[in-house]
C-alpha cells in the first residue's frame, strides 16, 4: 500500500507541471521546441535523462548480471560520444537549424539540401516512424514488466496506465512541459541510482565481498581481462556499437535546437555528461550486486533490480525507486512520442494535406499525432515480441545509423548534395532493419549500429559524389 501511495503521489506532481504548462502553448514552434528558450540546465537534464530510458534501470544492468563488468565497455562508449555529440554537433546544429527556420531534424535535412521534391523529408520522417515506434513500445513494455512485478498486478494494467499518464502530459504540456518534467525526474532520478548502490555496498562492506561473487560465477571482473586483438575488437564494437547511436537520436538532438543561448552550450554538456556517467556508474554497480544476491540466476535478468529492491530495501524507499524507474522510462516516451508527432504533423500533415494550416491547426495536428503513435506503440508492446534491452538496441541502432551519418555531413561537408542524403538514410536505416537477421543467422556479431553507420556514410560520399554533375545543373537551372 505504502508503494502506491508513494506511486500515485510521485504521478500527481508529474501531471501538476503538465497543467501548469498548459497554456503556455499557442502554436506549433511552441509545442515542437519551446520556442527556442531553455536555459542550460534545461537543456542538459533533458537531453540526458530522456535519453536512458527504463533501460537503464532494467536492459542495461540485466547484461552487466549476465556478462560482468566488461559489459561496462557500452555505458563507457555511450558517455564518450555523447561529449562528442555535444562538442561537435550541438553549437552547429542550433545555429544552423534557427537560421533554416527548422523545427524538426527532417525539415532541416531538407533545406540544408535544397530538397523541393519532399524525398528527404518523407524518407526522414519514414525512418522516424518506424523505429520510434519500436522505441516507444520498449517504454511501455518496462511499464508493464515494473507494475507486474512489484504490485502483482496485470500485465496490460501497468502498460495502460504508464501510457495514459505519458500521453496526458504530452499532449497538455508539449516541448517546455518535457524539459521541466525531465529536469525534475533527471536529479530524483539520479539521486536514486546512487543511493542505492552507497546504500548496500555499506552494508555488505564494500566491493570485496561483491567482486569475489562475480569471480565465483566465471564472469568478466575487469574491464580490459587480456590484450588479446579478439578483446580488443570486442571493446571497439562495443563501444562503437552503442556510442555512434547519439549522432542521430532526433529526440536528442532536437534537445540541443531547443536551448535558449548557443554560449550556454558548454556549461550544458559539462552538466550533462557530469549526470550521465554518474547515472551509467551506479546502474553498472548495481548490475553487479546483483550476482552478488542472486548467484543462481534468474529467469529475467531485466528484474534484476526489481528483486534487488523487494530483497534489500523497505516498502517506502521501494515505491522511490518505482518512481525513479518510471521517470527514466517516460522521460523518453515522451520526448520520443514529442519527436514522432512532429513528424506526422509538420512532415506529412502539412506538406500533404494542409500545406496553408495555420499555427492552431498544427498543433491540434501534432496532439491528434500524440494519440496515434501511442496507440501503435501499445499495440506491440501487447505482445511483448522482445526483451526491453533488444527493443531499445534495434531503435537505437536505426535511428542512429539513418540519422548520424546525414548530421555530421550536412554540418561539416559542403560536397554532399540531396542525393547523396537520400542514400545515406535509406541505407542506413534498412541496413540496420535487416542487420540482425545476418547476425543471428551466421553469428558475424557485429552491432547493427556499426555496419549501418559506415555504410551509410559510403554511400553518401559515393552517391555525393557521382551525382555532382546532376546537382550542378539543378542548382544553375533554377
Amino acid at each position: 500500500m505504502l508503494e502506491i501511495i508513494t506511486f500515485a503521489s510521485y504521478f500527481l506532481i508529474l501531471l501538476g507541471i503538465a497543467f501548469f504548462s498548459y497554456q503556455k502553448q499557442t502554436s506549433d514552434t511552441d509545442f515542437i521546441l519551446g520556442d527556442r528558450s531553455l536555459n542550460f540546465w534545461l537543456t542538459a537534464l533533458s537531453a540526458h535523462s530522456s535519453d536512458m530510458s527504463g533501460w537503464l534501470f532494467l536492459g542495461y544492468p540485466a547484461m552487466i548480471f549476465t556478462t560482468g563488468l566488461f559489459g561496462g565497455w557500452a555505458a563507457i562508449g555511450l558517455t564518450g560520444f555523447m561529449f562528442l555529440n555535444w562538442q561537435f554537433v550541438a553549437p552547429k546544429l542550433r545555429i544552423a537549424t534557427e537560421q533554416s527556420n527548422s523545427l524538426t531534424l527532417n525539415s532541416y535535412f531538407e533545406n540544408r539540401f535544397g530538397d523541393t521534391t519532399g524525398a528527404i523529408r518523407y524518407v526522414s520522417a519514414a525512418m522516424s516512424v518506424l523505429f520510434f515506434t519500436f522505441y516507444i513500445s520498449s517504454g511501455i513494455v518496462a511499464m508493464g514488466v515494473l507494475v507486474e512485478s512489484l504490485f502483482q498486478l496485470p500485465y496490460l494494467v501497468g502498460t495502460t496506465f504508464g501510457l495514459f499518464i505519458v500521453v496526458l502530459y504530452v499532449f497538455m504540456g508539449g516541448y517546455k512541459t518535457i524539459a521541466w518534467i525531465d529536469l525534475f525526474q533527471g536529479f530524483f532520478l539520479l539521486a536514486i541510482i546512487l543511493y542505492i548502490p552507497i546504500h548496500l555496498l555499506m552494508r555488505f562492506g564494500g566491493f570485496e565481498p561483491v567482486l569475489a561473487a562475480v569471480k565465483a560465477q566465471n564472469l568478466s571482473t575487469s574491464l580490459l581481462p587480456n590484450w588479446e586483438p579478439r578483446t580488443l575488437l570486442r571493446i571497439f564494437l562495443e563501444t562503437c556499437g552503442w556510442g555512434l547511436g547519439y549522432f542521430g537520436l532526433p529526440h536528442v538532438l532536437t534537445k540541443f535546437m531547443g536551448i535558449r543561448k548557443v554560449t550556454d552550450m558548454a556549461k550544458a554538456k559539462w552538466v550533462g555528461i557530469s549526470w550521465q556517467a554518474l547515472a551509467l556508474t551506479s546502474a553498472t554497480i548495481l548490475g553487479v550486486i546483483g550476482i552478488y544476491l542472486f548467484p543462481q540466476g534468474m529467469t529475467d535478468p531485466e528484474q534484476v533490480i526489481l528483486n534487488i529492491v523487494k530483497e534489500t530495501l523497505p516498502a517506502f524507499v521501494a515505491g522511490l525507486v518505482l518512481c525513479a524507474i518510471l521517470a527514466a522510462t517516460t522521460n523518453v516516451m515522451a520526448a520520443q512520442i514529442l519527436v514522432v508527432a512532429s513528424n506526422l504533423s509538420e512532415d506529412f500533415y502539412k506538406r500533404i494535406f494542409r500545406r496553408t494550416a495555420g499555427p492552431q491547426e498544427l498543433l491540434w495536428a501534432s496532439r491528434a499525432s500524440v494519440l496515434l503513435i501511442s496507440l501503435v506503440g501499445y499495440a506491440i508492446a501487447f505482445f511483448k515480441v522482445s526483451s526491453i534491452y533488444q527493443l531499445v538496441l534495434y531503435s537505437w541502432s536505426g535511428l542512429g545509423a539513418s540519422f548520424g551519418p546525414v548530421v555530421l555531413f550536412a554540418l561539416y561537408s559542403k560536397s554532399t548534395n540531396r542525393y547523396g542524403a537520400f542514400t545515406g538514410i535509406l541505407v542506413g536505416g534498412l541496413c540496420t532493419a535487416i542487420w540482425p537477421y545476418f547476425n543471428d543467422l551466421y553469428k558475424w556479431e557485429i552491432p547493427s549500429l556499426v555496419i549501418g553507420f559506415f555504410l551509410s556514410g559510403l554511400s553518401i560520399v559515393l552517391v555525393s559524389y557521382l551525382t555532382k554533375g546532376r546537382e550542378a545543373e539543378r542548382i544553375s537551372s533554377n
